[in-house]
């Protein structure tokens, strides 16, 4: 059965794993510790049996946040993890006082926003050439509750 918990720093191996295999630019070790440690991020796991499949996380100012990664092992995708992240990741930030979500997604990503219209996003703008290495625009999208 798969669980949602708060990242821990026992976790990185296995989470920079999956951030290789996702992104294009992903983050470094560093990069991705010095996010972990902050008070205002908060960093979730999705585990079977010992096992990480897919973390998120956010960084909050106030009342908002702003979902910084979603990625989810290539073998463990379109069987519903982003999903269970999405939704725990949504009401973990309700409980902190988060009442607005935003984030950038490409625009050639049809599974993630998918995802995150599944999830109570609507797209409130568009950044032109936002991922330039890719030469695509990111959607912005934003969810409020």
């Amino acid at each position: 059965m798969v669980q949602i918990r708060q990242m821990q720093m026992d976790d990185m191996e296995a989470v920079m794993e999956i951030e290789n295999e996702n992104f294009v630019h992903p983050w470094t070790e560093t990069g991705l510790f010095t996010f972990l440690i902050r008070e205002d991020t908060l960093f979730l796991v999705a585990e079977e049996e010992n096992h990480v499949l897919g973390y998120c996380g956010i960084v909050s100012v106030m009342d908002e946040g702003d979902v910084v990664k979603v990625a989810v092992a290539k073998k463990t995708q379109n069987q519903g993890i982003g999903s269970m992240l999405m939704d725990e990741l949504i009401r973990t930030a309700a409980d902190r006082g988060v009442t607005r979500l935003f984030l950038e997604v490409r625009a050639g990503n049809p599974g993630a926003i998918h995802l995150y219209k599944k999830s109570g996003f609507v797209q409130t703008g568009i950044r032109k050439n936002y991922y330039e290495e890719l030469g695509e625009d990111a959607l912005v999208m934003m969810r409020e509750s």
